[in-house]
């Protein structure tokens, strides 16, 4: 037994065979139009069941790939999509953002900030602070959590159940302040309410006396890759100023999607309909 795993473990061709076998599943997972189960993607890749079967759980483990909980069949996960999301250009949006969040400032009179996917939590990758001297300030390159942030929410709204399930199960539902969102089904109704809406407001609900507003940035192909917000002393954005600044925020996010189509590529369909 040791020697066949051996074997099986051997470099092919200059390359790690439980590499390739483990890249072959998440190409196999990245080419389907939905879930697929152990046999399927076996005969997909030409490898054993059994050996298919330990290479997704350890990249389930790693939020490579996620497992349905009824169907029991593979899908990719939010690692593997954050990590294709900075492969298409998500590293260059932080630079292609000043003038959309400047725009987002001019709109709202608060600091404007764009935050990425990172694992479970949020990255924050560029800001524009205001002018005032009362504003909120958060370092580029901090990390904060999904549940109880406005852009944390927008990011987890536009997941798959699964990958919700994935990344709270992760990081939980932390308590920051009497106003965070702390069971999942409230949390999935927030959510849903996101989705429909178009934006997400954290209510003072990771840090006491903010608030902020975000929405969600759309690739050309109408994956999200970021979000955008609006952050500042609750006293100044009010619910009332949020939702007449919704509008305004979600069109500059809008124009920030059409202008990356000639950095991230063309919609799916724009051959066809030319």
């Amino acid at each position: 037994m040791a020697e066949r795993e051996y074997q099986e473990e051997a470099p092919q061709a200059g390359g790690v065979q439980s590499v390739e076998r483990a890249l072959d599943l998440l190409e196999a997972l990245a080419g389907a139009r939905g879930e697929m189960g152990i046999s399927e993607l076996a005969l997909a890749t030409g490898q054993p069941a059994g050996t298919a079967h330990r290479l997704l759980a350890t990249l389930a483990a790693r939020g490579y790939v996620r497992r349905g909980a009824r169907s029991r069949r593979y899908a990719l996960g939010p690692a593997a999509r954050a990590l294709g999301a900075r492969a298409a250009g998500i590293d260059d949006l932080a630079a292609l953002a000043p003038p959309f969040l400047r725009r987002m400032v001019e709109l709202s009179g608060e600091t404007a900030n764009m935050v990425a996917l990172d694992g479970d939590r949020a990255v924050y990758i560029a800001q524009v602070p205001c002018a005032r001297s009362l504003r909120t300030f958060t370092e580029i390159g901090n990390r904060v959590p999904l549940h109880c942030t406005g852009c944390g929410k927008v990011l987890l709204a536009y997941q798959s159940g699964e990958s919700i399930d994935a990344l709270l199960g992760v990081s939980g539902l932390r308590s920051y302040t009497a106003h965070t969102i702390a069971t999942p089904a409230a949390l999935r109704e927030e959510l849903r309410t996101i989705r429909q809406r178009g934006y997400a407001v954290d209510d003072e609900e990771f840090e006491e006396g903010v608030r902020c507003l975000a929405v969600p940035l759309f690739d050309p192909h109408g994956h999200v890759v970021a979000a955008l917000s609006v952050s500042g002393p609750a006293s100044r954005l009010s619910h009332e100023r949020a939702g007449e600044l919704a509008a305004g925020i979600i069109g500059v996010s809008t124009a920030f999607t059409k202008s990356l189509s000639g950095h991230l590529g063309q919609p799916p369909h724009a051959e066809e309909s030319r």
